[in-house]
């Protein structure tokens, strides 16, 4: 499985790796966060993927509720809340099924840090889009507990994002597909 959309860009401090810019217009280039995936011993089925998603979108949404205000950082502390949940209940999940879960990170290096409005929804849109890529896995668990929590999981995400920023990618969560090439034009005929 590829790396979680939350999985790339946004590094343990300290990390090496691209880290996001702000554009021209001053929008944040799209950005994704990284956690490392430890898997957990025994635990299988994405529970490990998903969880290093969320210790990294905790982190991102502190970050983003500190540089938001008035209605905004309402919404980024919800989400945050909401994240830092479903952390713990993965965490305990892995538990049950006798695995170890891995620790966060002491920090991660944001893509880019948003000064704005605008950039801190962007971070915040691309926040949800990773996290619900990295449930993929689990949503496969031959477990039916696992699919149920992990299908309300990247609803949750998706939902948010939506909130955010009113677009929907067609499959939210997988890789966008590949735009067609332009057809070819057909060369001009020669005069005769």
């Amino acid at each position: 499985m590829r790396a979680p959309d939350i999985a790339r860009n946004a590094r343990p401090a300290g990390a090496a790796g691209p880290a996001g810019t702000v554009g021209a217009a001053g929008a944040v280039a799209p950005a994704r966060l990284a956690a490392p995936v430890t898997p957990a011993p025994g635990a299988g089925g994405g529970l490990d993927t998903a969880l290093a998603a969320e210790h990294a979108a905790v982190y991102a949404y502190g970050v983003l509720a500190a540089r938001a205000e008035g209605a905004l950082r309402s919404t980024m502390t919800a989400a945050f809340t909401a994240h830092r949940a479903r952390r713990d209940r993965l965490r305990a999940m892995i538990i049950e099924r006798g695995g170890t879960p891995a620790e966060p990170d002491a920090s991660y290096r944001l893509p880019a840090v948003p000064s704005t409005p605008d950039q801190v929804v962007e971070l915040a849109v691309s926040v949800e889009r990773g996290v619900t890529a990295a449930y993929l896995e689990t949503v496969a668990s031959g477990d039916p507990a696992v699919r149920r929590m992990a299908a309300l999981a990247m609803q949750e995400c998706v939902v948010r994002a939506y909130g955010l920023r009113p677009e929907i990618e067609t499959f939210p969560g997988m890789p966008a597909p590949a735009s067609p090439s332009p057809a070819p034009t057909p060369a001009p005929s020669p005069p005769s």
